[in-house]
């Protein structure tokens, strides 16, 4: 959230706010708390204006709260006047939570001007929603969700969420309505909802919130049910990213108590001996996801033990390998399987992985054509990838297969590359201009698509950049099955070319 402009102007709000008053209270420790200093903030700003009070800030909010819900479940962020109008709202009321709700034009066709209205944020439209389901449950004993089950869903989920008015409407139920709403939706637009939804619930909340608003009943006491609910989820789902919203939503009901299972294994390093579950792996995720000093750094052996191979250890933290800009995986025994959970990191929109290492790893041709595929994709932003290998023979021969390989991941790197500068067997080689020239031994041979070239070019008498010897070694594609294997002494290092004026990067190999 601190990378959203948004939320830092929030928090800039609301902390200059209560720093500037003798009696600050306590700092907001929870996104859900945030956000209500910041309604609360922002209705003493209206208050502050020569505004004629026509309606009160409780039922403006309801009202703009059942506006904001009614269109996030829809999927709006935009809504028109008759919305509005529908929800009981003058334009000119509205006008009034400017900080809230602003107004903006659009042109239809050329033809219609017509003003369309929207929350300053989706964030603050989720958090109104929140505040409305919850005040029409604990003020109301209405159960929200039933009206737009019935109007929206198909018949045959009709009777989940259908409850009897006349019936004391629990909160704890509500909740878990929501948390399976929320896990069932493909583009996790209810998961900021939810947290919202779970956090006002807190008994420290309740006394937030009796500054805006009367509370009619406690909600606190559903808190204990709806985290063994949400724990339960964790185990069941095999979602990183859901279990991930599930782990927000137990920190906004203050349970810690899976997170802090898992900074005792950490502290204690036994993270590699211990048979973690899946709820574990969840929570091991968060922990790692939201530690103060965030890890650029990621050490797949610091996991990878008796219970843990490299591959499930990958597949478990693949959210955390997406987060890191440097990832070790050397020497882990990685497969296929493992390449794919790589392949998907550095696909990743965006993609942080700068620093790969694969040093060491035996990987078959398969899993190299999904590494070679993924170093082309777009997305990815790899600046140096290692697979350092030192065979027990200093003969390689590169087959077809391997050839074919090499030479499509090749371009993709090479592509932009004006220079390479090669080395191999201890000579120095140039490619330039789209010809590899390579000497060894005193013979020049080069392979490629079965066919040999026809002119081979002496090597350079001079030596690459003393800069660009010092900077250090990087290995590609190496390591490999017999298919791979001919490019078992080769290394190879991707550094911008700062030093020769040029925004391309040079790919060496030696």
């Amino acid at each position: 959230m601190c990378h959203i402009p948004v939320f830092c102007w929030i928090s800039a709000a609301v902390m200059e706010k209560m720093l500037s008053e003798a009696e600050s209270g306590e700092i907001p420790k929870t996104l859900t708390q945030m956000y209500t200093h910041f309604l609360i903030l922002q209705t003493n700003i209206k208050h502050q204006k020569d505004y004629e009070k026509n309606v009160t800030d409780k039922d403006m909010i309801l009202k703009l709260g059942k506006v904001a819900f009614q269109q996030l479940v829809k999927g709006n962020v935009i809504f028109y006047e008759e919305d509005l109008r529908e929800c009981g709202i003058d334009v000119t009321e509205a006008s009034v939570y400017s900080g809230l709700c602003t107004q903006i034009f659009r042109e239809e066709f050329g033809l219609y001007q017509g003003k369309v209205f929207c929350f300053v944020h989706l964030s603050i439209q989720e958090h109104l929603a929140a505040l409305y389901v919850h005040l029409s449950c604990t003020n109301h004993n209405r159960n929200v969700f039933e009206p737009i089950t019935k109007q929206s869903l198909l018949s045959k989920f009709k009777d989940r969420f259908q409850l009897s008015s006349s019936e004391h409407v629990s909160l704890s139920e509500l909740h878990q309505k929501a948390v399976d709403e929320a896990l069932q939706s493909k583009n996790g637009h209810l998961d900021l909802f939810l947290r919202f939804l779970l956090g006002l619930s807190v008994e420290s909340h309740q006394i937030l919130l009796q500054q805006i608003m009367t509370l009619k009943r406690s909600s606190s006491d559903s808190n204990e049910k709806t985290a063994e609910y949400i724990k339960k989820k964790i185990r069941t789902i095999d979602s990183p990213e859901k279990s991930i919203c599930l782990f927000h939503c137990l920190n906004e009901l203050g349970d810690d108590s899976l997170m802090q299972e898992i900074h005792n294994y950490l502290k204690t390093g036994k993270i590699r001996e211990t048979k973690l579950s899946s709820s574990q792996w969840s929570a091991l995720v968060y922990v790692l996801l939201t530690l103060e000093l965030k890890m650029d750094v990621f050490h797949l052996t610091q996991f990878v033990g008796e219970h843990n191979t490299a591959d499930a250890v990958l597949k478990m933290l693949l959210p955390v390998v997406k987060e890191s800009r440097l990832v070790h995986l050397y020497d882990c025994g990685l497969t296929d399987e493992g390449c794919a959970a790589v392949s998907s990191a550095l696909r990743s929109n965006p993609s942080n992985l700068r620093h790969l290492d694969l040093s060491l790893n035996t990987l078959e041709d398969s899993g190299v054509n999904l590494l070679s595929a993924a170093l082309k994709d777009s997305n990815s932003k790899l600046e140096i990838l290692r697979a350092n290998y030192h065979p027990p023979s200093s003969h390689c021969t590169l087959n077809p297969a391997g050839r074919s390989i090499v030479k499509s991941a090749g371009r993709s790197i090479i592509k932009p590359v004006r220079r390479s500068i090669v080395k191999a067997a201890g000579r120095s080689i140039i490619k330039s201009a789209g010809r590899s020239i390579v000497k060894s031994a005193g013979r020049s041979i080069i392979k490629s698509a079965g066919r040999s070239m026809s002119s081979l070019l002496a090597a350079p008498s001079s030596s690459p950049p003393a800069s660009l010897k010092s900077s250090p070694p990087a290995t590609v594609l190496t390591s490999l099955p017999p298919a791979l294997k001919s490019l078992s002494p080769l290394q190879c290092r991707v550094q911008p070319l700062s030093q020769l004026n040029s925004s391309s990067s040079v790919l060496f190999l030696s």
